[in-house]
């Protein structure tokens, strides 16, 4: 099943929140008709796809059901159940593929997999009890960070450890969970490469951008990100060689750190990323269509840049000045259809389209 997929075809998407939403208005632009399968009731894709599922991931009923009313599979999160993979993929490509999946889902898998290819990471260590913790704090040292190996994000599942003594107390943190303690680096600040691979092998990547956190949580991006020319070489052949080495058919997100000794990986998301909302404005072909072109077997777009840009998300009670983003020159709004604002939750990101002079 090689073949590109012809207009009207349906792409499932596993997962409804706003990744799934934007994955379908970049499809239906495209020709193609979209199928969303989310256990929870309304989601934000709902608005805009053609078919909901409303299921969980233990319904096999539900699950052979959506396979056999779409063409190929992608999803907008990583996080789903190995037996719902193996119902759907028996009937239905799934792109990315279970491999990239299975790297991204485990902090170990993936820093194995990053420093199996000779990538640099944070120093880290395996973590399954208060034997492994304090062993491994006696090699990486503090400050430091405990991490759940799976389930973590924007922040959670984590503990900070400021000395030794921390200890006990960012293992409780971790509910009896499996976890990986990452050494603090020094770094200058984070960028990310949004990638992406086709079903030929081809590979495009999007210029590299400059992430600001706030809370554990995605402030902003800045196109283009502070970097050498040498860096940007580095930071785009790097994401293409994690994108060749899994066989990837899709966008990638790949989060950096840049240090004066080169630059390190943070983490991989095997899919569109919050990092890339700003191709929304600034070129010709977003991280969306790309995705969509990438898992449906076109060719992929050029994603040359045509401007540079500030991607800001709206967290929570920055939904109220959406009325006063509106009124502003240059500033696209993308909101996400969420009823409810509520701390820490993302309701939309707001792209400047940065005049010179």
């Amino acid at each position: 099943m090689n073949d590109p997929l012809p207009s009207g075809a349906v792409i499932g998407i596993l997962g409804g929140g706003q990744l799934g939403r934007m994955l379908s208005v970049a499809a239906s632009r495209l020709g193609f008709r979209t199928h969303v399968y989310e256990p929870a009731a309304n989601p934000p894709a709902a608005h805009v796809a053609d078919r909901l599922t409303t299921a969980g991931y233990d319904d096999a009923e539900a699950l052979r059901a959506f396979a056999a009313s779409v063409d190929v599979i992608t999803y907008e999160f990583e996080n789903i159940p190995t037996a719902a993979l193996d119902i759907l993929e028996a009937a239905r490509p799934i792109r990315p593929n279970r491999r990239a999946l299975a790297v991204s889902q485990d902090r170990v898998s993936e820093k194995t997999f990053l420093n199996d290819l000779g990538l640099a990471t944070a120093p880290w260590a395996e973590v399954n009890s208060a034997a492994d913790l304090d062993a491994a704090i006696a090699r990486i040292g503090t400050p430091a960070i405990l991490k759940t190996t799976r389930l973590g994000y924007d922040g959670k599942g984590q503990a900070r450890l400021r000395a030794p003594e921390d200890a006990a107390d960012a293992l409780a943190a971790m509910n009896g969970a499996p976890a990986v303690l990452e050494g603090f680096i020094s770094f200058s600040h984070e960028v990310s490469v949004i990638a992406a691979r086709g079903l030929d092998g081809s590979v495009a990547c999007f210029d590299p951008g400059e992430n600001v956190h706030r809370d554990g949580i995605l402030h902003t991006t800045t196109i283009p990100a502070r970097l050498t020319l040498a860096q940007r070489t580095d930071a785009v052949l790097l994401a293409a060689r994690i994108l060749n080495a899994l066989d990837y058919v899709g966008v990638m997100g790949v989060e950096l750190f840049v240090t004066d000794q080169g630059l390190l990986v943070n983490e991989i998301a095997p899919r569109v990323h919050n990092s890339g909302h700003w191709t929304q404005n600034g070129c010709a072909i977003d991280q969306f269509e790309q995705h969509i072109r990438a898992v449906a077997g076109w060719p992929l777009g050029d994603g040359s840049r045509h401007a540079d840009v500030v991607m800001e998300n709206l967290i929570g009670d920055d939904v109220l000045r959406v009325p006063a983003i509106a009124r502003e020159k240059n500033a696209a709004l993308h909101m996400y259809g969420k009823a409810e604002a509520r701390p820490g939750r993302k309701m939309g990101h707001v792209n400047r389209i940065v005049t010179k002079g």
